[in-house]
């Protein structure tokens, strides 16, 4: 099947073809025509299945023929929410290059940056609005935005926005908008919390369903280094003196890793840098365009900030932290060996992680290469079940201990200022 097969209009097709796209993805397929016959969606999809184009073209072609028979001024009539600024940014840019030659605006807004240019973007007027749920609550507090002639609702990686507090929010933000509406609803997987506020959103929905990415292309050449947990700092500093690796994409399971793993190369004089959620948005597009520059050689992500991060020719991807979701892993190194081109998967695997490497080798039904020839082989064992709790307990009385200390020394009375105050 191709593009011209779903009752796609002339001008979207047009941007498609100058992309090179002509065959749609399963999710495409299945979910362009329902949405175009305006039908409520629920689609459990991952990132890297093509949903983006999914919702954006029938929605961009809704858009374009109301506007023909309507030619009023531009309002939100359409809205998209969606848990990271690098998601956002590239759902508008897709809104963009689909709906060059339809004259239908969209602009993005989302926290970190100072507000002044997306409220300029938002008086002119936008036909589509992408937006984090944070960012768009505060401007709707400040009456920037208002949703009452909302017809077309997108909720993408619902499952994302519950795992980062967003679910009160979202239900703070349904519930201003208009009950005639078509709705969509994405999410990777489907936990309860997800599945009762999918009903507070749809009727009557279809259901979508695109099975998890399994396999990874066979241009990617995957290497596994098992290695002690101490010991990862030196072996990556070791897998670094190959001048090949002259830019990498390092994936850290926590905010607070990434920054640390970054400190370490930096003092090793490898140019490095991290992206995460606490940083500032500016920071975050400077360094990824520094990145994409060749000016960094290891950029240093999160699997949430590594969304929406799209490098043409990467070619090595660097596993700091094993993912205890197979699918993740698949994901992440689906970054690289992109349309054909060469990729490197390099994996650094600590005792505690042996057991998602056996998950992972079973989901994509092959023997990840065992690298023989390591400096820093794994000697310890993992730790029993007894151990790990032990260990758990351990970090919580010293998570207790810092706090407790913390406000302690907060309670207590500047010593200097009291005593002037004494004379």
């Amino acid at each position: 099947m191709q593009f011209k097969d779903l009752k796609i209009i002339e001008p979207i097709l047009r941007a498609l073809k100058e992309e090179n796209y002509t065959e749609p993805t399963s999710i495409q397929e299945k979910a362009i025509p329902l949405i175009l016959n305006r039908k409520d969606v629920l689609g459990s999809a991952q990132t890297g299945t093509g949903k983006t184009a999914a919702f954006a073209i029938p929605i961009l072609q809704h858009l374009f023929l109301d506007r023909q028979r309507n030619n009023s001024p531009r309002k939100i009539n359409s809205l998209i929410i969606t848990p990271t600024r690098e998601l956002a940014i590239q759902i508008g840019v897709s809104f963009t290059v689909y709906g060059k030659f339809t004259g239908i605006k969209n602009t993005v807004i989302f926290g970190g940056v100072k507000q002044g240019a997306q409220t300029d973007a938002l008086r002119k007027g936008v036909d589509i609005l992408v937006a984090t749920p944070g960012r768009l609550l505060d401007l709707m507090d400040q009456g920037f935005v208002r949703l009452k002639a909302v017809e077309y609702f997108v909720l993408d990686e619902a499952d994302r926005m519950l795992d980062m507090g967003f679910i009160n929010d979202i239900r703070k933000i349904i519930a201003k908008l208009p009950d005639k509406r078509q709705s969509l609803f994405f999410s990777a997987t489907m936990p309860g919390k997800i599945v009762e506020l999918s009903r507070k959103i749809l009727k009557n929905p279809k259901k979508i369903e695109v099975s998890p990415v399994s396999s990874t292309a066979d241009t990617i050449q995957q290497y596994l280094y098992y290695t002690n947990k101490a010991h990862k700092k030196n072996l990556l500093k070791h897998i670094l003196q190959d001048k090949k690796i002259n830019q990498a994409l390092l994936f850290s399971r926590t905010k607070h890793g990434a920054d640390k793993i970054a400190r370490n190369l930096k003092k090793q004089k490898i140019k490095a840098a991290a992206i995460h959620g606490d940083k500032a948005q500016n920071h975050r597009q400077k360094v990824l365009a520094q990145f994409k520059e060749g000016e960094i050689r290891v950029l240093v992500a999160t699997d949430i900030a590594a969304r929406g991060i799209d490098i043409d020719k990467l070619k090595y991807v660097i596993n700091y932290d094993i993912p205890n979701i197979a699918e993740t892993y698949v994901h992440r190194i689906g970054r690289s060996g992109r349309a054909g081109e060469e990729g490197n998967a390099i994996s650094l695997c600590e005792p505690e992680e042996n057991a998602y490497i056996k998950d992972i080798e079973k989901l994509i039904n092959l023997r990840i290469e065992h690298v023989k020839e390591n400096p820093f082989p794994q000697t310890d064992k993992p730790m029993t079940e007894m151990e790990k709790r032990e260990s758990e307990k351990e970090k919580q009385r010293r998570r207790q201990d810092f706090f407790a200390a913390r406000k302690k020394k907060q309670n207590r009375p500047n010593s200097s200022k009291f005593s002037r105050q004494k004379k």
